[in-house]
């Protein structure tokens, strides 16, 4: 094989590194091939300083060690025949003149050896090596000097950024401290030094400025997978920044790179990352709050120690006799002073108490725990007794109760009901520190977000002084002027061209063809402004049914006959033009009701009549636990709901956006808004009359939301939604139900007005508090 075909294998295996040090390696690659330098003991060693090249800078691992094994199977063989033919030939002319082939063909070898060495270690990155002069003649190379030390730069920059080890501070684990089998309070003290001063409290009385600013970084996920690029990152303290972008564009991957400090988050800076449940123990859920302010756990700690050693000093004092010899004179010295040390210990602990706030803890937690749906019973349950969903609420009120300088909160509002989000929304608007948010929520963006943050394309883009419907104005105004400016110059290049193509042979009129051509010339090069993401979901159309469809007439419902009732005296009925809406806290009995509706669960109590006729479409919330993951969506359709061909499911698929390939590859490749969209794709199926709906918008982009809104609104059926989605609920509903303690009444107002009121409720109650 020719060294340029190996060369392009370099390419190949490394597209989406930088074209410098991908032709720095296929430059490197094409001087093996054409050289005679090498023997073919030493082939590995130079391929595997090749591979780590590529690695460092970027490049798939799985991608590059493939191409090791080819560049190996290529370059043996060819060695060993130039080793033959060299041998060859010294035998030919003669004993005399065999050894001293021999020499110069190892003597090649150390040379290669030594130059690819220190080429890695200190002449790669410091003095530039002539390649050409290696083996002792002119071999053709395809790398330009300055490339190569444009090359040696960038690769230096990028080992150098990647070598750092930030030991100090993984912020992301400080939620859940088992992810990195170290203890949580030992970590947390370690990378939370103490700093005291201008009553800031913990970490908040250093002058240092707490604003982030990380200038031209790349960001990669996975193997290799570039998802920013000579990106800026700028946070100013004490702005809320909602980060918003497509599903599966990397907003997550740039939360955990800030909490795990692999961007260069100043030292100074506390950092927390809900991400992780909580561990369940029979530590009591609002003990577990207090507990993740360790500075206060341990300062508590040492005060009671330091209280009972000056009490066992005191009791020492008191029992030495009035009368001492020199030994006891001695002695008592020395307890004083000891006592005296032990005090002004004492006094600095209670200075440090008082500088956190120590006193007022416990209420702030309970406030906390409270507005995020706890009540005062269950914050004295142990932490072991919650459900996963509950978990992850009590990490948000750990973080929130040790109020870090970057706050960074990923789709909070999945994990929350409608009061939860109203308490969080409020709480989040008064807090001091910066706040980092991913969330596709609209509403909830539009009442915390000063700033939004969009990603796409590989980079980030500000819109200051904005909340989501801001930046989505401003941001079609954008795209509206780049198109027109586009389509201007287009135009304007267009007419240029035409008149350069009729007269630029034209004796009269070439010196006009040559000012427009040197026109041309000089116009700035415009890209096509970004087409933002369409997705068209689509229901089928519903078959007439005579009512009732659906009627619950005064219905009961419990798991456990001796334990509380979820539902008491439910009266509901939907019919094919209801669009309701349910609304109400976690454990309320929203998804116990969709239950007994759809058949799921039989009453206790009471008489639901269905249509004989009726079909029901139910989204599960927890839908993915349904679903085969290691199978393609296609698959699991023709398994679970048998009867179609290949290309009718494919095409169904395409309806809610799995177009291609994806409805081919295993599920468990696809993202979570991917899921849901097969999952929205299956409903269809069965051809319903009702849809219900619990949760549907978490996972979906905004892209997916309004898809699936437009979607609800076109479908001819009855539709019954469960959602914290305030936007979703504006949008596609007419009635709002509310789900409490176990009844279910129809609410006479809007979610606005149901939002209003819930705030009223927790300011009468001294719930939500300014900070």
């Amino acid at each position: 094989m020719s060294s340029s075909s190996l060369a392009d294998q370099v390419r190949k295996a490394a597209p989406s590194i930088d074209s410098v040090v991908s032709e720095y390696c296929a430059g490197y690659v094409s001087y093996l091939a054409s050289s005679s330098a090498s023997a073919a003991a030493n082939v590995e060693s130079e391929v595997t300083f090749v591979r780590d090249l590529l690695v460092n800078a970027g490049a798939s691992t799985r991608a590059v060690t493939a191409l090791a094994q080819n560049l190996l199977a290529e370059l043996v063989p060819l060695y060993k025949a130039k080793a033959a033919a060299a041998d060859h030939g010294n035998s030919a002319v003669g004993s005399g003149t065999s050894g001293s082939g021999g020499g110069k063909l190892l003597d090649q070898a150390l040379v290669i050896g030594a130059q690819r060495d220190a080429m890695s270690s200190v002449g790669l990155f410091g003095t530039t090596i002539d390649l050409d002069a290696v083996g002792g003649r002119k071999v053709d190379s395809r790398v330009d000097k300055k490339k190569l030390e444009k090359a040696e730069r960038k690769i230096q920059a990028k080992l150098e950024k990647r070598a750092i080890k930030n030991v100090e501070y993984e912020a992301s684990k400080l939620i859940n401290a088992a992810s990195t089998g170290e203890d949580y309070d030992e970590f947390f003290l370690k990378v939370n030094p103490l700093q005291l001063g201008n009553g800031g409290g913990a970490n908040g009385g250093h002058a240092k400025s707490k604003d982030i600013k990380i200038d031209n970084f790349d960001l990669y996920v996975g193997a290799g997978q570039r998802i920013l690029s000579d990106t800026s990152l700028t946070l100013a303290y004490g702005r809320r920044y909602g980060l918003i972008g497509q599903n599966g564009i990397g907003k997550s991957t740039l939360l955990r790179a800030l909490a795990r400090r692999e961007l260069s988050v100043p030292k100074h800076i506390t950092i927390l990352h809900v991400e992780q449940e909580v561990l369940g123990d029979d530590t009591p859920a609002l003990q577990s709050v207090l507990d993740a302010d360790v500075w206060r756990k341990r300062l508590l700690k040492d005060q009671d120690s330091i209280s009972k050693q000056l009490a066992a000093i005191d009791d020492q004092l008191n029992e030495l006799p009035q009368v001492q010899d020199g030994q006891q004179q001695q002695q008592q010295q020395q307890l004083e002073n000891d006592r005296a040390e032990l005090d002004a210990t004492l006094n600095e602990v209670f200075a440090k108490l008082t500088d956190i706030e120590a006193d007022k803890a416990e209420s702030r937690a309970a406030t906390i725990l409270f507005g995020l749906g706890f009540s005062a019973a269950q914050q004295h349950n142990p932490t072991n007794s919650f459900s996963g969903g509950w978990r992850m609420r009590l990490a948000l009120a750990r973080a929130l109760f040790c109020k870090p300088d970057l706050l960074l909160l990923d789709e909070p509002s999945n994990m929350l009901d409608v009061p939860s989000i109203t308490f969080l929304s409020q709480y989040l608007q008064g807090y001091p520190s910066t706040v980092l948010v991913v969330s596709h929520d609209r509403a909830f963006l539009n009442e915390i977000a000063t700033d939004i943050i969009h990603q796409h394309s590989e980079r980030l883009d500000y819109y200051k002084n904005s909340n989501f419907d801001m930046f989505y104005a401003t941001r079609e105004e954008r795209r509206k002027n780049q198109k027109r400016e586009y389509e201007n110059q287009m135009a304007y290049r267009k007419h240029l061209q035409g008149f350069i193509d009729k007269f630029r042979y034209n004796a009269a009129k070439s010196q006009e063809a040559q000012s427009r051509i040197k026109k041309l010339e000089k116009l700035p090069i415009l890209e096509p402004p970004e087409e933002d993401q369409t997705l068209t979901f689509r229901f089928p159309e519903v078959e007439k049914l005579s009512p009732p469809i659906i009627q619950l007439e005064n219905v009961s419902f419990s798991y456990d006959p001796t334990k509380r009732t979820i539902l008491s005296n439910v009266d509901l009925s939907v019919q094919l033009d209801s669009r309701i809406a349910l609304v109400g806290a976690n454990g309320s009995g929203k998804t116990t009701l969709l239950k007994v509706l759809t058949g799921q669960a039989e009453p206790t109590k009471g008489m639901v009549q269905r249509n004989a006729r009726l079909r029901i479409g139910y989204f599960a919330q927890h839908h993915v636990d349904s679903m085969d993951l290691n199978l393609s969506a296609v698959a699991w359709m023709a398994k679970t709901w048998p009867g179609k061909s290949e290309e009718e499911y494919r095409r169904h698929l395409g309806a809610f956006g799995i177009t291609g390939t994806l409805g081919l590859q295993k599920m468990q490749l696809l993202s979570g808004g991917q899921k849901s969209r097969v999952a929205f794709a299956c409903l269809g199926l069965n051809n319903p009359h009702i849809l219900v709906l619990d949760e549907p918008s978490n996972h979906l982009d905004t892209a997916g939301l309004d898809a699936l809104a437009e979607a609800i609104n076109k479908f001819e059926g009855g539709v019954l939604l469960v959602s914290h989605d305030v936007t979703m609920i504006n949008r596609t509903t007419r009635q709002l139900w509310v789900c409490d303690d176990g009844s279910v009444t129809q609410y006479h107002g809007d979610i606005e007005q149901y939002k209003r009121d819930i705030l009223a409720k927790a300011d009468s109650s001294g719930v939500v508090q300014k900070h």
